[in-house]
């Protein structure tokens, strides 16, 4: 039996938000774009990011809210292609959006709006996306690439590798596209899951898991790192906000601490000396109840045995109390993982990679976009702002 070959300007592997962003900007080129995605839809990670809502960009996005260990790569992309020119493009496609924290933009009922614009952009463009397609073997060739796709022969000038990390295997995450840089010798930093759930040693998570569901704003810190957002009490540990951008910072065995007063130590000791001098019989239950959850606050009282009136304790003593609450250790077990993951650390070292417009400095004609670079943004839409930027400034030159 025959294989057939067919021939492209570009192919895309992965149509995920850079991937097909990345095609519906070279489809608009004139380029004879042609997207492959080994699941069986495209844009899954799309429809359940943001708890199903996409909180699909941040408006104050900059390089200071990415991790990488080249941290100039991104400046260039990111102002070529402002969160401000996605936003104009959202609404020129009726997406409905609000603005849920600062900057924080997430459509009004469901991510299915930004996955509906994306493939409409890739249709108006003349893009075609093929689903469950299974890349076997990827040459370079004297004018390009050639792909085994499904037994067939694929060949285009350009490749752009769109495929993502390793995060959240369900929904097509794997090492794909590292095995392919290295294939062509890159060099890829080590990953991790990042902006993950973090789990606890078995006493304080048997401890803690009454309280399960149960949520407070705090400050949660590393040794150089801090995030003010909210903290959630899990079955298997703590998530919310705050805990899934610290962990992006976490290494294993290390210590976080958790300031149960937003760095509002000052304040609260005033007042606890207060309540200490017209209370005196009043507890450190009262005290935090007016700050925490009456489930928490009872948490941290039976905790810590801090069950007699505050007339029983000195000042030196509550001080003392205090700063434990505002500087509270906790020494994670691990992660959740990358199951739950909603990015990769580490990825393709961005510099064997040009910052302006992606191609590889070792291949002509290859191209990497996206999370399976190394950079990673912080929560709150900067993932997307990445993969848009990237994909736009990759797709005006493939």
């Amino acid at each position: 039996m025959a294989v057939t070959t067919e021939t492209f300007d570009v192919v895309v592997l992965g149509a995920g938000a850079a991937g097909l962003m990345c095609a519906a900007t070279a489809g608009y080129r004139g380029r004879r774009v042609l997207v492959l995605e080994k699941s069986n839809k495209p844009g899954k990670k799309i429809l359940m990011s943001g708890g199903g809502r996409c909180n699909f960009t941040h408006l104050h996005t900059q390089q200071s809210h990415y991790i990488s260990a080249n941290p100039a790569f991104c400046i260039s992309a990111l102002k070529r292609y402002t969160p401000q020119d996605f936003l104009e493009l959202a609404e020129r496609h009726g997406v409905e959006w609000t603005e849920k924290t600062p900057g924080q933009l997430f459509c009004v009922d469901s991510s299915r709006p930004i996955l509906d614009l994306l493939l409409t952009e890739c249709e108006w463009a003349g893009v075609e996306i093929r689903t469950k397609q299974e890349v076997s073997a990827v040459n370079k060739q004297a004018n390009g690439f050639i792909l085994t796709v499904n037994d067939q022969l694929i060949v285009a000038e350009s490749l752009v590798v769109a495929t993502g990390g390793l995060s959240i295997p369900t929904l097509g995450g794997s090492p794909f596209g590292y095995q392919l840089a290295e294939q062509f010798g890159h060099k890829v930093l080590p990953t991790r899951a990042g902006l993950v759930p973090v789990t606890l040693q078995p006493e304080l998570r048997d401890s803690l898991a009454a309280l399960a569901g149960v949520s407070a704003n705090v400050v949660v810190k590393t040794k150089q790192h801090a995030f003010n957002e909210p903290l959630l009490i899990t079955h298997r540990g703590l998530s919310g906000p705050g805990i899934l951008q610290i962990s992006s910072y976490w290494q294993p065995g290390d210590i976080l601490w958790i300031d149960w007063s937003q760095d509002q130590y000052i304040k609260w000791r005033e007042t606890l000396h207060q309540q200490k001098r017209q209370h005196p019989q009043s507890h450190w239950l009262s005290f935090l109840q007016q700050h925490l959850s009456r489930r928490l606050a009872q948490w941290l009282v039976e905790f810590h045995q801090w069950q007699e009136p505050l007339q029983h304790y000195s000042l030196e003593t509550l001080d003392q109390q205090l700063s434990l609450l505002c500087h509270w250790p906790v020494k994670p077990n691990g992660t959740e993982g990358y199951r739950t993951a909603e990015v990769t650390l580490g990825g393709v070292d961005t510099r064997q990679v040009s910052s302006r417009d992606f191609e590889s400095e070792l291949v002509k004609g290859l191209y990497f976009i996206g999370e399976v670079l190394d950079v990673t943004g912080h929560l709150g839409g900067h993932n997307f702002q990445w993969a848009w930027s990237s994909g736009v400034c990759a797709g005006q030159a493939v």
